[in-house]
């Protein structure tokens, strides 16, 4: 199969170009005018399928319902806002929850699934701070210890790839060194760490922080907390929940200007009440959670955020259209980037020889055109 654009993705720029797919990979690129397509976009864009790191669910599904059809829906659906690629995510749960929730995703991923592909779990909790929770229900926040994770890790057939927790809580490093060592991402977040604490954490081995801005110690110019230990630290990856509620346009914008465009991650933090209409309500991680006009989603006792609805194609406009982020940094964000943090930029993450053929076709207005899947295209058009 040959499709074609006049603004393809590649070298981190738009150009004119034919991308040839065979067995689900892009087998090879041609000039625009080389080769007859089997389909023509024209002058829409197609850029590498988005990867969400940080999703917890949508639908109505989170993954801590540990419902196989719910989890089959999402991968299905998902594909609509042009994500081919997913981290199920937890929440902060008991034992039991957690680990049914971990068994689902491995049996889901043995038995098959359509639609965007499950790279593995991000687990999101309980080893956190109880000041920096935010959503995250406090009754089950604990100590990790490696032996408890060992368990998780086997329910979840290996599939646990991403940790977020609190490095201050985790002694001498000693979870945080096992992770690392078994080839898990560790990510810091919820958490109140001071800049010499994130240091530390960073040299042994921690490279990532969660939604920079929310769940954290803050920045002040006297104690520059781990908001700005994102700043400082130039290597280490940042996730941003990029709906504009979150955090604002302008500190999305410095985010990415501090940490430049191949540092930070569009994560879209989604919850259950994605696809739902506003003043709908769910129960997520036992609390009640509303959606508001804006699309976030707010605890409804404390009216804090709880999370989001916004859909990744929503992201990407939102950082070139009204957070003044550079196009490359703003594409990398969502593509090569979060790729890249899980050390699977080898095949997926760009338009090239040799990936696989994870695309999305998009309109001026950044609406989903078409999304493919190792080639195989996931819209009815």
């Amino acid at each position: 199969m040959i499709i074609k654009s006049k603004k393809v993705w590649i070298a981190s720029q738009f150009i004119p170009a034919a991308i040839e797919v065979v067995d689900g990979k892009i087998e090879r690129i041609y000039e625009y005018d080389e080769k007859e397509a089997d389909v023509n976009y024209g002058n829409k864009k197609i850029v590498p399928g988005f990867i969400d790191i940080h999703t917890h669910g949508a639908y109505g599904f989170d993954t801590n319902d540990a419902e196989e059809e719910g989890l089959r829906n999402w991968t299905k659906n998902i594909v609509e806002e042009g994500v081919t690629g997913i981290l199920a995510t937890t929440i902060t749960q008991s034992h039991t929850v957690l680990s049914n929730a971990l068994k689902n995703v491995a049996k889901v991923v043995r038995n098959g699934y359509e639609g965007a592909r499950i790279l593995g779990v991000h687990f999101e909790g309980p080893y956190l701070d109880m000041v920096y929770k935010g959503a995250q229900p406090e009754e089950h926040i604990i100590k990790g210890t490696v032996e408890e994770f060992e368990q998780y890790q086997k329910d979840a057939e290996g599939l646990i790839k991403y940790i977020t927790l609190a490095p201050e809580h985790d002694k001498n490093f000693e979870l945080t060194r096992h992770l690392v060592k078994n080839g898990v991402v560790v990510s810091m977040g919820h958490s109140g760490a001071t800049f010499e604490q994130a240091q530390m954490a960073v040299a042994n081995g921690v490279k990532s922080m969660t939604h920079i801005y929310n769940g954290m110690s803050p920045f002040n110019h006297r104690k520059i907390g781990l908001v700005g230990s994102a700043f400082r630290i130039k290597n280490i990856f940042g996730e941003a929940i990029c709906d504009c509620n979150h955090s604002t346009p302008e500190a999305l914008n410095i985010l990415f200007q501090l940490k430049g465009r191949d540092k930070v991650v569009m994560v879209s933090d989604g919850l259950m009440a994605k696809g739902f209409a506003v003043g709908t309500k769910f129960l997520f991680g036992g609390n009640e959670i509303e959606i508001y006009p804006d699309g976030s989603a707010h605890l409804t006792k404390s009216k804090s955020l709880a999370g989001s609805t916004m859909k990744m194609n929503e992201g990407l406009r939102n950082l070139i259209e009204y957070c003044d982020v550079d196009v490359e940094a703003a594409i990398n964000s969502c593509t090569i980037n979060p790729a890249t943090l899980l050390g699977l930029d080898d095949h997926i993450g760009k338009i090239c020889t040799g990936y696989d053929a994870d695309l999305v076709v998009l309109n001026d207005d950044y609406s989903v055109v078409q999304t493919y899947v190792k080639g195989l295209a996931q819209l009815e058009k």
